[in-house]
């Protein structure tokens, strides 16, 4: 794998980007760069750093066993990184929103995660993890009201055409 691209999708090589992380030879710079080491951690199988890389205070909440048997029984599809939030270089919180895809028993999932990251004595660590808000949809154009003509065309009344259609699937 050494010569491989790395899981995280820096598209570097392993040995140059997750690797000397996952060994302890380099620290992550940023909460972003742990993130992608923690996804590369459960590729691999490497649950020491999993569990060590879990700030000092929330680690006897993270069950070994059950990190070890979802890293072993899945197959690992891709990280995308959502979004950041601080989590640089001279910061001491930060957020990385992030979706991992896998499969498990042939079966793909998603985990879509709002992870935060805390920055104690110059290592980064993750500190908790929850699903992000819902994003607001906002309507773009006018609304259409349901004595208005039907924007298909049709010439009948909206409530009359494709309102009921809405109406059915509400």
């Amino acid at each position: 794998m050494e010569n491989d691209l790395c899981p995280c999708g820096t598209q570097k090589t392993f040995s140059v980007c997750c690797e000397p992380v996952l060994k302890g030879l380099k620290t992550p710079e940023s909460a972003v760069d742990l993130m992608r080491a923690r996804y590369t951690a459960f590729v691999t199988h490497e649950i020491d750093f999993i569990l060590n890389s879990v700030s000092p205070a929330r680690r006897k909440e993270f069950d070994r066993k059950g990190i070890e048997d979802w890293s072993r029984n899945s197959e690992w599809d891709g990280l995308e990184i959502v979004s950041t939030e601080k989590g640089g270089p001279a910061d001491a919180t930060g957020q990385v929103e992030f979706i991992v895809k896998y499969r498990e028993k042939g079966e793909e999932n998603k985990h879509h995660e709002l992870a935060t990251f805390v920055k104690l004595e110059g290592s980064w660590y993750f500190d908790d993890g929850r699903t992000p808000p819902v994003k607001q949809v906002r309507l773009e154009g006018p609304k259409i009201g349901r004595n208005d003509p039907c924007p298909c065309g049709s010439g009948k009344k909206y409530k009359k055409c494709h309102g009921q259609q809405a109406e059915a699937v509400a």
